[in-house]
């Protein structure tokens, strides 16, 4: 339910169940938008969204879910009720409290009710579609649209050439542009006050820009919501065609975008060194630095036994380059049960003690989520 929207105060009061679809409808109804936006927004919830600190596809402009977040109301595991559902931007009363709960997937409170941060609509939103060389060139890709566009760019995604061609192999009724001859292509999305004219003769200029220094070798710009779409379909049918393709080792992981190439070359060359024939599905939100490193068995190969014979080996290989270029082994996607593991060895010893302290002082009985994000033996 929305209990509330304050127009002055360009925010929203829903509670923790309400579906995000259902919060970005309502506050578009209202003549406001509501950013968060991921792929299973039509069933996902502010709760859950919060609770994991989810991410999403315009994180590059309005950050993750947290920073979407003014106020929060919360029962504590004694039973108690905090009522933090604060429209303040400004509160230096004290600890953040609200900020403890956002993104600890509820082992610290469960969260009720949210009060969320709107935008006006824009005038304009505009799509494109480029194929890039490398993934060098989709990083200085990235920067010469930024350059361009300034705030009004709101999602860079960055997928490779054989997660596309799943998507093309299992989805006949979606033709997929330009991914034949290029190793990786780029989805890039503006969304401003100016007028559609001035703001696509901007996006059309950076496009020709990125065509003459080689950093896109073709590209397209949709014309019409309709061609936006379809686009932003084939990117998010790329888990669903690993899906049909077979099991696969998930990872989402994110370094700084500056080492996002280097990342990549290195952990794609120690893969197929250690796994001849592996299959790399790599796509995700270059924009904020965070890659879905997916690894697919090799063709012919059957895929429950790839996980059971390779997933620690790959894991390691993985989660190692990670850590060498300062990145983080859970973007987006959070901790949970199956890399509590995993966080002993890639997250910091006083990191790991504080997040403890912090987990026994609030839920000093383990009621909430035990043994998730953190294990207190």
């Amino acid at each position: 339910t929305v209990r509330h929207i304050d127009a002055a105060n360009l925010t929203m009061t829903v509670e923790a169940g309400c579906v995000l679809q259902t919060v970005q409808e309502q506050a578009q109804a209202a003549g406001f938008w509501f950013p968060l936006s991921l792929a299973a927004e039509g069933s996902c919830t502010i709760g859950g969204n919060l609770s994991t600190n989810a991410g999403g596809t315009q994180v590059l402009r309005f950050g993750n879910a947290r920073e979407l977040c003014l106020g929060l109301e919360v029962v504590t595991p004694q039973g108690d009720i905090w009522h933090g559902l604060s429209g303040l931007r400004k509160d230096n009363t004290g600890y953040d409290l609200k900020n403890l709960y956002i993104g600890s997937e509820g082992t610290l409170g469960i969260i009720t009710a949210a009060t969320l941060k709107l935008f006006p609509l824009p005038k304009a939103q505009l799509t494109a579609w480029a194929a890039v060389p490398s993934t060098q060139a989709a990083v200085a890709l990235l920067g010469l649209a930024q350059q361009h566009l300034g705030p009004s760019l709101t999602g860079f995604e960055m997928m490779g050439q054989f997660a596309l061609s799943l998507v093309a192999q299992h989805f006949d009724n979606l033709r997929v542009p330009l991914y034949q001859d290029a190793p990786f292509c780029v989805l890039l999305e503006c969304a401003t006050q100016d007028t559609e004219a001035h703001a696509r003769a901007q996006f059309e200029q950076m496009l020709e820009a990125a065509l003459e220094t080689g950093y896109a070798t073709d590209a397209v710009l949709a014309e019409n919501l309709a061609q936006a779409q379809t686009l932003w379909h084939i990117r998010e049918s790329i888990p669903l065609a690993q899906a049909e393709e077979g099991l696969n080792i998930k990872h989402d992981i994110s370094v700084p975008i500056s080492s996002m190439a280097a990342f990549v070359q290195r952990t794609d060359a120690q893969l197929q060194a250690a796994i001849p024939g592996v299959r790399l599905v790599n796509f995700g939100h270059l924009g904020d630095g965070n890659l879905h490193y997916n690894v697919q068995a090799p063709a012919g190969t059957d895929a429950a036994m790839f996980l059971r014979e390779h997933e620690p080996e790959v894991n390691r290989i993985v989660f190692d380059s990670v850590l060498a270029f300062g990145g983080s082994i859970s973007a987006e996607h959070g901790i949970g049960s199956l890399k509590v593991a995993h966080l002993a060895h890639y997250k910091s010893p006083v990191a790991l003690s504080l997040m403890r302290t912090i987990k026994q002082a609030l839920d000093p009985h383990k009621l909430l989520n035990p043994e998730r994000v953190v294990s207190l033996r």
